[in-house]
Parts: C-alpha cells; structure tokens; sequence
C-alpha cells in the first residue's frame, strides 16, 4: 500500500518570499565598506539575532546530505532565539517554514537557497531540520546558548513531499 503525501514545491530563496519568518543573508549590490587595503568587501550587520535568556553562539552543525524529493513529517520552533544557518561549502539547502498557527505550524512553504545565502529563521518560527542539497553538510548555526526549554516540535499527521519547483 503506497502513501499519498501533500506535494509542496520548493521554489528559489527571495528575501521578499521569506520576510517575518526568516531574513535571507547574501551578498548583493555594493559592500557597506572596503577593508583590508581594499581587497575585502563587508556587507555589514545583515540578520537580528533575537535572543532571550541566553548569550548568542557559534556552533558547527555536520549533516547528512538529503534531496529531493525530500519527506516533511516534523517541523519544530525555537521559542527563546533566532537561528542562522550559514552552509560551509558552495551549496544550496532546503528552508522550510511556516507562521504559527493555534501552537502548531500553519501551512508550510519552502524554499532553496542558491550558493552563498544563508539564512537567519526568526525566534517561535516554525522551520525543517537543516536539509543540505550537496556539499558536505557543514554548517556554522549562529543561535541561542543557554538553559530552559528552546525546543517545540510538531510531528504532522500526513507527510509533505517537498518537490523541487
């Protein structure tokens, strides 16, 4: 006996697609200012850390290498802070999110970044776990270090199949 699974079709990473759930970090038009003699661009102060109770940290994530189709069952939320997921190699990965609905994930919508984005998902947002679409899996994961319950999960009761757009 097959499943049927909700299809949802992952389209390009846009700042615009995403904005109040997660701010997409990328390098566009002209660095705020030129450092190191020059050779250097930074584009400064790109994503709001949003942290209660805690301190900010950086930590290594190494993920298995998922594709798609890729199967959504769970999506979880981090009540006390921010997330940004900053990806290791030249890959693109897999963002799902979905607004608060009554406690548990609204209708979810997802998202492929393109080589050198990364992505900040705001605090209480509902997202995937890290899904890696090549590359090595590596990920620095800026976010909330510090005790009390920072983890809400929600386990669908029908699976979506994200599906490439």
């Amino acid at each position: 006996m097959s499943v049927t699974l909700d299809r949802l079709p992952a389209l390009p990473a846009r700042a615009d697609a995403m904005a109040g759930l997660a701010q997409l970090i990328e390098c566009t038009g002209e660095p705020d200012k030129l450092i190191n003699k020059g050779l250097c661009g930074r584009f400064h102060d790109l994503a709001d850390l949003d942290i209660i109770d805690g301190k900010a940290g950086i930590s290594l994530f190494n993920s298995e290498v998922f594709s798609l189709p890729f199967r959504l069952e769970m999506m979880e939320r981090h009540p006390l802070g921010s997330q940004a997921f900053i990806p290791m190699s030249d890959f693109g990965f897999l963002v799902v999110l979905a607004e608060d609905d009554d406690g548990r994930p609204g209708a979810p919508r997802a998202y492929v970044t393109a080589p050198g984005q990364a992505v900040n998902i705001g605090r209480n947002v509902w997202h995937g776990v890290l899904t890696p679409l090549g590359g090595s899996g590596l990920f620095a994961v800026v976010d909330r270090i510090g005790d009390g319950a920072n983890l809400q999960e929600h386990w669908f009761d029908t699976a979506f199949e994200v599906v490439a757009a």
